[in-house]
């Protein structure tokens, strides 16, 4: 199971209007408590034993359409539902192999395989992958093999799933971040990776795998015997399993870190198409690659905070096509089902998530489509909760045929081909990934800067150094430095490798590319080039250094934050001397913690350039920013931020700046932010011309993101990729309402409160009261937020202690959040808010 999660407590309108104090060991959640989409039944099988039979949380089938499930720390179980729509008991029985411990299970080539994510040092109870047979050659599954131990279980982040490759073959292993990568024979993925920070990195403020290198969590396809691995695709932090669809398109549902949250380096859970040789960017504390990053791949869609389990495609099950064919993952913290549907999209995919199943507490864990009887049973438990075996059937009669087959994307032909040059060598790579470089695609071009990267660098480098047009420069030049170079920290000395004449080479080349007349994500991908080129190559010479600086302190600041973020690390690392009041500037006009953080983690090692008053300025921030709200690293990520900075002071600034910098916050009286007068308690009513005919144009987006964040939006709503995880995320909010819903919602928050973000009201056997949403569970507790705009305001509740539990008819949403705006400020908020339908992604969008 990953680590723990925020959650979403969901309670279905069916959701009795008071819950008894619980026994002992009470039954799993009651389906009557779910909330379950149309047309579809959930029924409880199976109530585990906690002491007995202890928490499941891998499944998978066998041969006569039984389950075969896992304790978490302890044995394995053969399950035996009753028939669909039949009355019987759920027959379940131990395995005797002697393994456990499982959190990936799949029948295979005649044998059980295991994944055991343990402790243990054994040959039995070592984390590893492991094959069960039977000795007798009958139904006795009794002896056990080790195939491959892998280091690194035991906790919640080591090896997890095995899956069927789709060529029948072979297996899939899918193994978390703190696997240490096992031997492999070939790899898809290019062997070049590293960290690739400019800047020094921020580990993370409570040192979790802190020292912890990439390229973090990592797939393989693995033969029967366990003794040919290939490595497929890296960079993930904590995808807990996978699946393929009928194309043979491998999907992972990844974790995000939920101490990161309000930070710029947060990543939601997020679903992944994971292509042959792709890597996605999991660097330890603050080093996460952005989605933007051209040396990773972005999502399919993200899902927001939670902790990613089980998934899997509904192929087989009796339902509709639209949900056979949709992709299901687990959300185990905020107990959410997702049947996620896919569509072909470009080179790639693109999603729309729909809530299958919800329930609280309904702490997810694994979940099978059983070709016996067509339904899909999932199941409960982890970390000794309570666990349970589900099953879900469709209760309506089935229309006749199916609806055609996924078809492919347009481009996905192009990247397919592409990837056949992925793991060896061949001088037709050069032509055919030539070609593609400028692709307007993300997952055509990374295939092609992966193709070449596998070849002989003496058979493109002159080629990459001689190209004219800027996005194939761009993305050759990459690959050059790549190959070219190792990434220091992944050397033994830690020590520059890059050939300085090469170097020089490489510069000239990119500097034959306009910035001015490329687009913001040409600019992005360009300035990533020279933030890995001088990480691996090392600072240019001095006349090269005052040359680029002439062409890119003008261009600062560009107008994007975040082409500005990357374009400040570069003006740092190179100690320019004008950076600092215009980065100061920035800073004090950044309307949200993220941008401002952005700006403040890249100024901590700059030297040159500040003057007193600067100075102040920047220290002065951190007491204003103590009254920021993150996850549980969020304060101690500032204060090694401001601990960075004030080591690049002189005696006499410290001396200087001493009081500001040992402040208490809570004693520094900083001037306040003139008060908005009250305007009006607007209805949508009073808006609703404003709503016709305002919204067609001419609105001011850059003032809408300012309001976003004044209205205290960004506190627990996230847009863009900034902004807080407790509320819905509404970057595409355009794609679901219209203004005047929209509006309404934010207006009267209490008028209609989804499901999804209902707060509980808990009352207890000691007659306190406690309100908010659930965001966790441990064994018999269970862990409330009671401050949408403070992720780490919690109160835990002991199960048994409950005395009634029911839904807040309040939303956590104050009203009258728009009570100080005028209307033309009104619209202005609900045109950026729909900006990302009418504009595409705002990040390539200027202020």
């Amino acid at each position: 199971m990953p680590r723990s999660r925020l959650v979403l407590a969901v309670l279905a309108a069916a959701w009795p209007t008071a819950a008894p104090a619980q026994p002992k060991d009470p039954p799993a959640t009651d389906p009557a408590t779910m909330k379950v989409a149309k047309d579809f039944k959930v029924e409880l099988l199976y109530s585990v034993p906690k002491d007995a039979e202890g928490s499941w949380v891998a499944m998978c089938t066998d041969p006569k359409g039984r389950l075969i499930v896992s304790d978490q720390y302890g044995a394995l179980y053969r399950v035996t539902p009753p028939p669909v729509g039949a009355a019987g008991e759920t027959k379940v029985e131990k395995i005797p192999a002697q393994v456990g411990s499982a959190q990936g299970l799949l029948w295979a080539f005649d044998a059980l395989y295991v994944v055991v994510n343990a402790p243990g040092k054994g040959k039995t109870n070592a984390s590893g992958l492991y094959r069960v047979t039977s000795s007798k050659k009958d139904d006795t599954l009794d002896t056990v093999e080790l195939l491959r131990p892998l280091e690194g279980g035991g906790g919640e982040h080591g090896p997890h799933a095995v899956l069927l490759h789709p060529d029948g073959k072979r297996l899939t292993v899918v193994c978390g971040n703190q696997t240490k990568l096992t031997k492999f024979d070939a790899t898809k993925v290019p062997p070049v990776w590293g960290e690739d920070h400019l800047l020094p990195r921020l580990p993370d403020g409570r040192g979790f795998m802190a020292g912890v290198l990439g390229p973090g969590g990592a797939i393989y396809n693995v033969s029967p015997d366990g003794k040919q691995w290939e490595l497929f695709s890296v960079g993930f932090r904590n995808q807990y399993d996978a699946a393929y669809n009928r194309r043979g398109d491998l999907f992972t549902y990844d974790a995000d870190m939920e101490w990161d949250f309000n930070t710029p380096w947060y990543r939601p859970t997020r679903v992944c198409y994971v292509p042959p040789g792709s890597e996605f960017g999991w660097r330890n504390g603050a080093g996460k690659y952005p989605p933007f990053y051209p040396d990773n791949l972005p999502p399919v869609v993200d899902i927001g905070p939670g902790s990613p389990t089980g998934v899997c495609f509904g192929y087989g099950a009796k339902f509709p096509a639209k949900y056979q064919d949709a992709f299901y993952i687990c959300d185990w913290s905020y107990g959410k089902l997702y049947a996620v549907h896919l569509k072909p999209s470009g080179g790639a995919y693109k999603a729309d998530v729909e809530e299958f199943v919800t329930g609280t507490p309904l702490p997810l864990t694994d979940l099978v489509v059983n070709p016996a009887d067509g339904a899909m049973y999932f199941a409960i438990g982890g970390r000794k909760t309570k666990s349970g075996l589900y099953r879900v059937t469709y209760t309506k009669e089935l229309p006749g045929g199916r609806d055609s087959e996924l078809g492919a994307g347009p481009l996905a032909g192009v990247r397919r081909s592409l990837e056949e040059f992925h793991g060896k060598q061949d001088p037709a790579a050069v032509a055919a990934g030539w070609a593609q470089l400028g692709s307007p695609d993300r997952f055509v071009r990374f295939a092609a800067r992966a193709a070449l990267e596998h070849q002989d660098p003496k058979l493109w480098a002159d080629k990459a150094l001689a190209e004219t047009d800027p996005a194939k420069a761009t993305h050759a030049l990459l690959a050059l430095v790549r190959v070219s170079a190792p990434c220091p920290e992944h050397t033994s000395d830690k020590k520059v490798k890059g050939d300085p004449a090469l170097r020089s080479k490489i510069l000239a080349a990119l500097g034959r590319i306009d910035f001015a007349k490329v687009t913001d994500e040409q600019k992005l991908d360009l300035l990533r080039v020279y933030q890995v080129l001088f990480n691996r190559f090392g600072p240019p010479t001095a006349d090269e250094r005052k040359a680029w600086l002439a062409k890119y302190t003008p261009a600062f600041p560009a107008g994007n934050r975040f082409v500005d973020g990357m374009l400040l690390e570069v003006l740092v690392y190179l100690q320019d001397e004008a950076v600092a009041p215009k980065a100061v500037k920035l800073l004090k006009d950044a309307p949200t913690q993220e941008e401002q953080l952005e700006y403040v983690r890249s100024l901590r090692v700059l030297r040159a350039g500040w003057t007193p008053e600067l100075r102040r300025e920047y220290f002065t921030w951190f007491v204003k920013a103590a009254n920021y709200k993150g996850g549980a690293s969020f304060q101690l990520f500032l204060k090694r931020i401001k601990d960075d900075a004030a080591a690049t002071l002189a005696p006499a600034e410290m001396q200087a700046l001493a009081a500001i910098i040992n402040a208490d916050p809570a004693t520094v009286k900083l001037p306040p932010e003139p008060p908005r007068p009250f305007v009006k308690a607007w209805k949508v009513d009073d808006l609703a011309k404003g709503l016709e005919d305002g919204l067609k144009g001419g609105r001011d987006f850059d003032r809408g993101r300012k309001l976003f964040a004044s209205a205290k939006c960004f506190a627990c709503h996230r847009f863009d990729n900034e902004g807080g995880a407790n509320g819905p995320d509404l970057s595409g909010v355009a794609g679901r309402f219209g203004p005047r819903d929209l509006l309404e919602s934010v207006l009267d928050p209490s008028k209609e409160v989804s499901d999804q973000y209902q707060a509980v009201e808990i009352r207890t056997t000691d007659e306190r009261v406690v309100i908010g949403r659930i965001v966790n569970l441990k064994e018999d507790v269970v862990m409330v937020n009671t401050d949408m705009m403070d992720p780490g305001s919690t109160v835990s509740v002991a199960r048994k202690a409950i005395d009634t539990m029911r839904p807040s008819r309040v939303s956590m949403m104050p009203a009258g959040l728009l009570d100080t705006f005028t209307e033309a400020e009104v619209l202005d908020l609900t045109a950026y808010m729909l900006s990302r339908g009418d504009r595409g992604h705002a990040m390539f969008k200027k202020r």
